[in-house]
């Protein structure tokens, strides 16, 4: 009989993940994974989320705890903290500084769930492990890939875009082939206390804490100018470009009659915001992207070959051109996509067979980068 991990969150997917590898006549045992600190969770870095009787991710615990009892089953306890601080962390505050916009969950599941928690379940004599993702595992010449969840709202191939081939070979994803609906259902019809628990949402080490206030106390933010790129006029003052992403329109300040505004461009250097109305949408647009650091979750035969691309999480899946060069991909869009943005994740499918993930590095429109086209509009060199 083979063994079974399964990284129990305290949440009802990884729950119900658990109870279906069990019923399906596997070995099977559970680990909760303390990624972040908690005593960092207080007024030195802002917005505090303790509350006065206990810390969300003790919560998390408690309610794993609850679950893994009910169903008979071991509990183990982990800590990751140095290595997620390490790999995870570190990363997403180096490309903030940068002016770009990383994906920390992406970072997480290459490093820590299907790496560090791997090595752990392989010390113990585990097989395999498991999560409570979103995604369906297949074969593709004859190989271990990854394909589209049932339920295609809820689909989380995208955050696996960027795990080992190896840590894929074994790795099992009980809920591919099932809905919300019924992981909620059988929750209920379980009795399990965590039944109907929210799901999580934002980064786990922010929590429900303020963003701004969060990033502040890692990096140093200073008010700059927010122009208009179709009137070169400054339209108000931003409170640090760190906090601002493309294609952002909420929470900018500024209005008047040719709002709303968008996010069109940063720059860290000199400390400005750019904006365009929404008449002049073309500001987000790109057709070519440079992508870096490519993970390849099956061998492509081809240098050059059409595909589907998605550039950030809830974003609409795009037709791309794809060409591999010798230290990054070129991916050019069949159509203009909007709000293309350095340092997330370019993702591409073929026939809704996950072929790998990349972080993005350059974004073009027209063979020009953003930053190149900003400077055209404003007249500098």
């Amino acid at each position: 009989m083979s063994k079974v991990l399964v990284g129990l969150s305290g949440g009802v997917d990884s729950a119900i993940a658990l109870y279906l590898l069990k019923k399906q006549g596997y070995e099977v045992a559970a680990c909760f994974m303390r990624n972040w600190d908690s005593a960092l969770n207080n007024d030195t870095l802002g917005n505090p989320t303790l509350n006065d009787d206990i810390c969300p991710q003790e919560a998390d615990y408690n309610d794993a705890k609850k679950v893994a009892d009910l169903l008979g089953v071991k509990l183990y306890r982990q800590d990751y903290i140095a290595e997620y601080w390490d790999e995870v962390f570190k990363t997403f505050l180096s490309e903030y500084q940068k002016g770009r916009t990383p994906n920390p969950d992406i970072l997480c599941n290459r490093y820590i769930k299907f790496d560090a928690f791997l090595d752990f379940a392989k010390s113990k004599g585990f097989d395999y492990i498991a999560t409570g993702h979103y995604v369906k595992k297949g074969r593709f010449q004859d190989e271990p890939c990854l394909l589209k969840a049932h339920d295609l709202n809820k689909d989380q191939s995208y955050f696996l875009a960027e795990i080992k081939k190896e840590a894929l070979a074994v790795s099992l994803f009980p809920l591919g082939d099932i809905d919300k609906t019924q992981v909620r259902k059988l929750a209920l019809e379980l009795d399990l206390p965590i039944a109907k628990k929210k799901d999580s949402t934002g980064i786990c080490f922010i929590g429900e804490r303020n963003f701004r206030a969060f990033l502040s106390n890692y990096i140093a933010m200073k008010e700059g100018d927010i122009i208009d790129l179709e009137t070169k006029e400054i339209l108000g003052r931003h409170q640090g470009v760190f906090y601002y992403t493309i294609g952002q329109r909420k929470g900018l300040g500024i209005g008047g009659e040719k709002g709303p505004y968008f996010v069109a461009g940063k720059d860290v250097y000199k400390n400005e915001l750019y904006v365009a109305d929404v008449k002049h949408r073309f500001w987000l647009y790109a057709n070519r992207v440079k992508v870096v650091n490519f993970n390849y979750l099956v061998d492509l035969k081809q240098s050059e070959f059409d595909c589907m691309a998605k550039f950030r999480y809830r974003a609409k899946d795009a037709k791309v051109h794809v060409t591999i060069l010798k230290d990054c991909l070129m991916i050019d869009t069949l159509e203009d996509v909007s709000a293309i943005t350095e340092g997330q994740e370019a993702v591409l499918y073929l026939d809704g067979i996950l072929l790998g993930g990349g972080v993005i590095e350059e974004v073009y429109f027209n063979d020009q980068t953003r930053q190149e086209r900003i400077a055209e509009a404003l007249g500098r060199d």
